[in-house]
């Protein structure tokens, strides 16, 4: 399916016709799982690009004003929900807009800082009364289900000679290996770069949230891996105080992550594309000093 200028500008036309003179423009860079265009000065409009990825617009409208006065960063606030329609098959959001630029490694000014202020973002969400939270639909539970993925993905890349097999095999085999010691907590789901904003180069705001849901936070260490380096990664998790086994496990969802994606069995976005490579070097340097 198109989604693309013209579209929204008839979604907002049909069911928000006071917004229907704001000019509407495709942001820089748009995520994989939503379309995302400017809406005004002061608002964006988000719509999933398919079925796997819409029930997240409930889940955001639900609890993201829930949550946003218990955090110590801005989140996205809903403004409007939009309904299917002129072709468009699922529910969409408005969102006010939040000012800042996508993280990245130059242009933050000290990783470390960075590191601990994302990890007291962590901290509080995980803080939060998750009683009536929503299960996690992928992330959140056993890294087993990632299994044959992993397998696939150590294949070819080891045959190619892009990773080092024995030791991405060590790496899965603790990160699989690794009990789960904790209650259920709430996590984020995707806490990576293209979420992740700063200004001035400090972080300022944590966005999409469509994997919001309650489980094992594990998956939210993997930014550790993919965009910090050694010394802020051993910052961000002192900050956490996360045990052995909840590290491990972190570990292997950004394994995961990393191997399907230089190994092309998924179709993602381009910042994800370029943090994939990082995350495996990271990965198995962090395993070597360890083990040395």
């Amino acid at each position: 399916m198109v989604i693309d200028v013209p579209l929204v500008r008839q979604l907002i036309a049909e069911q928000f016709p006071a917004w229907a003179e704001l000019p509407v423009l495709p942001v820089p860079t748009s995520g994989w799982d939503n379309r995302t265009f400017r809406l005004g000065d002061s608002m964006l409009v988000r719509l999933p690009s398919g079925e796997a990825y819409a029930d997240a617009v409930g889940r955001e409208q639900l609890w993201l004003p829930r949550l946003a006065p218990l955090l110590p960063l801005p989140i996205p606030e809903p403004l409007a929900e939009g309904a299917p329609g002129a072709g468009y098959p699922w529910c969409w959001s408005v969102y006010r807009w939040l000012d800042g630029e996508v993280a990245s490694r130059q242009d933050v000014a000290d990783l470390s800082r960075f590191a601990i202020n994302l990890a007291d973002f962590l901290l509080a969400l995980q803080r939060i009364p998750a009683t009536d939270g929503p299960g996690g639909r992928f992330r959140g539970g056993s890294l087993d289900r990632c299994q044959p993925q992993v397998a696939a993905a150590m294949e070819a890349l080891t045959r190619t000679g892009d990773v080092d097999g024995e030791v991405v095999r060590a790496i899965w085999a603790a990160a699989v290996a690794a009990p789960l010691e904790a209650e259920p907590v709430w996590f984020h789901g995707d806490v990576a770069a293209g979420n992740l904003l700063t200004r001035n180069g400090v972080l300022s705001a944590v966005i999409d949230f469509g994997g919001l849901a309650v489980g094992d936070p594990a998956c939210d260490m993997t930014i550790a891996w993919t965009f910090l380096d050694a010394a802020s990664r051993d910052a961000f998790r002192a900050r956490l105080g996360v045990s052995e086994a909840l590290w491990n496990r972190g570990r292997g969802w950004a394994l995961w992550k990393a191997l399907i994606v230089e190994a092309g069995m998924i179709e993602t976005n381009v910042i994800e594309t370029a943090s994939s490579r990082y995350a495996l070097d990271q990965l198995i340097d962090d395993h070597r000093a360890r083990a040395a």
